[in-house]
């Protein structure tokens, strides 16, 4: 209930064109006679008069703002409930679409159509993650890289991809915010955050609600119109799909956990595959209207999508590394993928009798390929972006130090201007190795200069592998016995 309505007011006399200027709440009549009372006597004017404009004023304001919150709540119903018509003949070409082999890799296919351009199978996963709007369980993913890596362009350009009416994109979140949109507005919505590293501490704890329990409820007080105050709640509800970026992974412990943790590709060739791009878009040679013509499919095809349960008859036959960080929710979010994998292959899988989409093992095979950088971060202590950097700084020294590179001091500056990274950059990734161990600080006789030495020489490509050859194993195993 509205209860107020303050207002600035300007009172000009039209003769003299003397002004008086007063704030005031025109639901108040005490503050209004007193008003009128003063503003009578300095400009001259009949108090009757005054009091008789001001009280058809604030009827006209009361009624002009009615017609805006209605016109508010009517265009959010609007917006929720709002459906794209498709042809038959758009429906057709869709189902045409689905019931082709290899649903997957045609979809990606159109994503780099769409302009986006290398990380295949990042750009598949993300897409994956975001239809998962439609369905009861969710999925999120934590976009991670570097300032300047293109990870908030990435999110962009699948988002894009997403139907516009089901998609929320916000570069900057307050406190409160999230409690405080309609009710309905976030029920099988995708939530994009550009930034999950500006937000403070209440408003990141509201989106890993909303990512955890599906909803928000907050305790709220109101006043009645005797004067009372009453403890009310106020419900937003989910679920929602989500996807965010950040420089800093490692940071968010509780977040890294509930989502998929997602490297962007920072290597010099996706440099020079983006830097190709840009040119020949520069260059007028790249289709942009045939890119929207993409995008607009893949959105009419997610919108086809049906939420349909789905029963896994492999769920128990496949288990991810024990030494995985947080297994159980690894699991969960695995079994979650591979559902939605199922459901992007809708046009081709059968149903039992109660009406359930039945997994098959090509899509735990499709999960498995796509999500395995993935899984290998979550055994992974280092965070996407640091293993990459520790990694080509390993290369590095292997080549250039060839034979003694594990006995080898090296400087800030000679990695910095190697890689051609920023001072901030290199110094946050030398402090995280430092923390881990994986690197030691080295004074020499100079005191005043740091050189650093590797500690740790862990095999990353050898864990990887050990991880694949189990999964795949597994898979064959499956594949045997069917």
């Amino acid at each position: 209930m509205l209860d107020s309505m303050k207002v600035t007011l300007v009172v000009e006399h039209v003769k003299t064109l003397y002004k008086s200027r007063n704030k005031v709440d025109l639901y108040e009549d005490k503050q209004v006679e007193k008003l009128c009372k003063e503003v009578s006597e300095k400009l001259s004017l009949r108090k009757d008069i005054l009091e008789a404009d001001i009280y058809k004023l604030t009827d006209l304001l009361d009624t002009f703002r009615e017609t805006e919150l209605l016109s508010a709540d009517n265009n959010n119903e609007e917006a929720r409930d709002l459906i794209i018509p498709l042809t038959t003949q758009e429906r057709a070409q869709i189902e045409s679409f689905g019931k082709k082999d290899k649903l997957i890799h045609r979809l990606n296919e159109l994503l780099g159509k769409a302009g986006i351009v290398g990380e295949e199978k990042n750009r598949i996963f993300l897409m994956i993650i975001a239809a998962s709007y439609k369905m009861p369980e969710t999925l999120h993913a934590l976009i991670q890289g570097s300032s300047g890596s293109g990870k908030t362009r990435l999110l962009k350009q699948i988002s894009d991809c997403i139907p516009k009416e089901k998609v929320t994109k916000l570069t900057r979140v307050s406190d409160k915010v999230l409690y405080n949109y309609p009710e309905k507005y976030f029920m099988n919505r995708l939530l994009c955050l550009e930034d999950i590293d500006g937000l403070s501490e209440e408003a990141e704890f509201a989106f890993r609600e909303l990512q955890s329990n599906g909803e928000l409820n907050s305790a709220t007080s109101s006043k009645l119109e005797n004067g009372q105050i009453v403890a009310g709640q106020k419900t937003v509800k989910g679920p929602i799909a989500s996807m965010a970026c950040t420089t800093r992974g490692e940071i968010y412990e509780d977040n890294m956990s509930r989502c998929f943790l997602i490297a962007v590709d920072e290597s010099y060739e996706q440099t020079k595959r983006i830097i190709h791009y840009q040119n020949e878009k520069a260059a007028g040679q790249i289709d942009q209207r045939r890119e929207q013509e993409v995008k607009w499919f893949i959105q009419n095809f997610i919108r086809e999508l049906k939420p349909v349960e789905v029963l896994n008859p492999f769920a128990n036959k496949i288990h991810l590394p024990e030494e995985a960080h947080k297994i159980r929710r690894l699991n969960d979010l695995f079994q979650s993928f591979v559902k939605m994998i199922t459901v992007l292959n809708q046009y081709q899988r059968k149903k039992d009798d109660r009406g359930r989409l039945v997994t098959e093992i090509e899509d735990i095979e499709t999960a498995v390929e796509i999500m395995f950088e993935s899984i290998v971060l979550k055994v992974d202590e280092l965070d996407g972006s640091l293993r990459q950097f520790y990694e080509k700084l390993k290369g590095y020294l292997k080549k250039t130090y060839n034979g003694s590179h594990d006995k080898v001091d090296f400087t800030q500056r000679e990695i910095r201007q190697h890689f051609n990274m920023s001072k901030a950059q290199c110094s946050r990734y030398f402090t995280q190795l430092t923390e881990f161990e994986y690197i030691t600080t080295r004074q020499g006789h100079n005191l005043r200069k740091v050189t650093y030495r590797v500690d740790y020489w862990d095999n990353y490509s050898a864990l990887k592998e050990r991880i694949k050859t189990n999964l795949l194993s597994q898979l064959e195993v499956l594949k045997n016995s069917k």
